[in-house]
């Protein structure tokens, strides 16, 4: 049974729903929810002064937290795909034998550290990046939160950076 802040959660989660809604999360509100409700069963809270506008605030800087990182996800995506062209470019046919071997090692390089990175991150790399699936999609697929693949692809994507900056340097 849910005590203290947790049961006021509990008790007040329709009327949380309805604000993150209201505020423009869309879709995204249940899984916020779901967000809330583990950070305050994870964290021993002490007792606080006003739950209910504390529950709205962590409510609301969950959202914004949520939309800074879509922001930055985005953007990060655009900078890939604007910088590692040259990793995972598809050789046309005027391209030299030697530029081939080198494209394709770097490929093959790619592939071994998104399969050093584990079954589930590889996967929904391939998914969201190769194949144009949506993440939500992807979160319904593999039985996990949104977050999750989030988390999942911010994984990856330091680390074809980090690939892509070691090529550099060579």
């Amino acid at each position: 049974m849910a005590t203290g802040l947790s049961a006021i959660f509990l008790h007040n989660r329709p009327a949380l729903l309805r604000f993150l809604r209201a505020r423009g999360a869309g879709d995204e509100s249940e899984d916020l929810l779901q967000d809330m409700w583990m950070k305050l069963e994870e964290k021993d809270l002490g007792p606080v002064a006003d739950p209910l506008p504390y529950l709205y605030r962590m409510a609301n800087n969950l959202m914004l937290d949520r939309y800074r990182s879509a922001t930055r996800r985005e953007r990060r995506e655009q900078d890939w795909a604007e910088g590692a062209g040259g990793v995972m470019a598809d050789p046309s046919e005027d391209v030299a034998v030697d530029e081939r071997l080198i494209l394709n090692e770097r490929l093959e390089e790619a592939r071994a550290v998104l399969q050093s990175l584990g079954p589930r991150v590889e996967l929904v790399f391939r998914r969201f990046r190769l194949e144009g699936v949506g993440q939500r999609l992807i979160a319904e697929e593999l039985g996990v939160s949104l977050t999750t693949v989030e988390k999942d692809l911010q994984k990856a994507y330091r680390a074809m950076i980090a690939l892509k900056r070691k090529m550099d340097t060579e």
